[in-house]
């Protein structure tokens, strides 16, 4: 079994991670809110990259629009601003050391033949292990996958739980180098939070799927240990993930007071009405957090 060793005591240093495929909406905002002040909660560190590595789907102009929103909101961040797509050659030289390692291999296969195996899993299809030996004669590599075993990765998530996967079975080899040349996220967030000195990661329940992934990345290639809180998911009336798929409107910096009062009630954290203004807001939240309060979700948003 793999378990994630004990953390060591570090500064609490955390981050928001906004992909710019489109505005900031309801969930994303509350998942800023809440990262920002388990940070603050902890006398740590929040930092803000912006997680740009997917051109076809990104909004042009999204990336400035989301800066000018968190500032809006009065939200103040640490560090450098980083941009996934200044950082090209670290994702290369951690690509390079994980097949050196012989962790890391070339695969052929479409998504078409991997959806032929007929083998779902925790997050879509499991990959066969097609090309964990070599590629097939003819064929050459479309992609770099990173090699699992079917022990139990697992982690305690500071609100949901207890929470594993048996990557071998319920994923398979993960892709690093997307087919289309682009990073694979699973890779290039490790990279970030290992070379930026990330302690706590607090992020969307959205992701909880993906963390025993990246706690075996973490560990190929030898970063330190780190604690992760999945807030709760934000959701339609369908149960559908707030997103620009599911047509989740953008909040209004205009109405920042009203917006940051409805994210801290939906987590557990009910404002006061003599809290009017924003500055008011976020003194009574730094004063009041607690992640006990809290809940794990799903949080339906009409």
């Amino acid at each position: 079994m793999s378990v994630t060793a004990p953390v060591p005591v570090l500064p609490y240093r955390g981050r928001f991670a906004p992909s710019p495929t489109g505005l900031l909406h309801a969930g994303s905002l509350t998942t800023a809110v809440g990262s920002y002040l388990e940070a603050k909660r902890h006398g740590g560190e929040w930092w803000l990259r912006m997680e740009d590595l997917d051109p076809p789907r990104e909004m042009p102009g999204a990336a400035d629009a989301i800066l000018r929103t968190l500032q809006a909101f009065g939200f103040e961040w640490d560090g450098e601003l980083v941009y996934q797509h200044d950082r090209h050659e670290r994702y290369r030289a951690a690509l390079a050391q994980l097949v050196a390692q012989g962790d890391a291999y070339g695969c052929a296969c479409t998504r078409k033949e991997i959806a032929a195996a007929g083998q779902h899993g925790a997050d879509g299809m499991v990959y066969p292990g097609t090309c964990r030996h070599g590629v097939a004669p003819g064929r050459s590599a479309r992609a770099w996958r990173l090699r699992v075993d079917d022990s139990l990765t697992a982690f305690h998530d500071r609100l949901q739980g207890e929470y594993g996967q048996h990557l071998q079975s319920e994923i398979g080899d993960f892709v690093l180098l997307r087919a289309d040349g682009f990073w694979a996220y699973q890779l290039a967030v490790v990279v970030d939070d290992i070379a930026q000195g990330m302690t706590d990661i607090v992020r969307g329940a959205d992701l909880l799927v993906s963390t025993p992934r990246q706690l075996w990345l973490r560990q190929k290639l030898g970063g330190p240990a780190v604690t992760h809180c999945h807030l709760p998911l934000m959701v339609n009336a369908a149960g559908e993930k707030l997103s620009k798929q599911t047509l989740a409107p953008a909040i209004d910096a205009r109405a920042a007071a009203i917006e940051l009062r409805q994210a801290l009630t939906r987590l557990g954290h009910a404002p006061p009405t003599e809290a009017g203004d924003v500055a008011e807001l976020w003194q009574w939240a730094r004063d009041n957090w607690q992640l006990a309060r809290v809940p794990p979700g799903p949080i339906v948003i009409a």
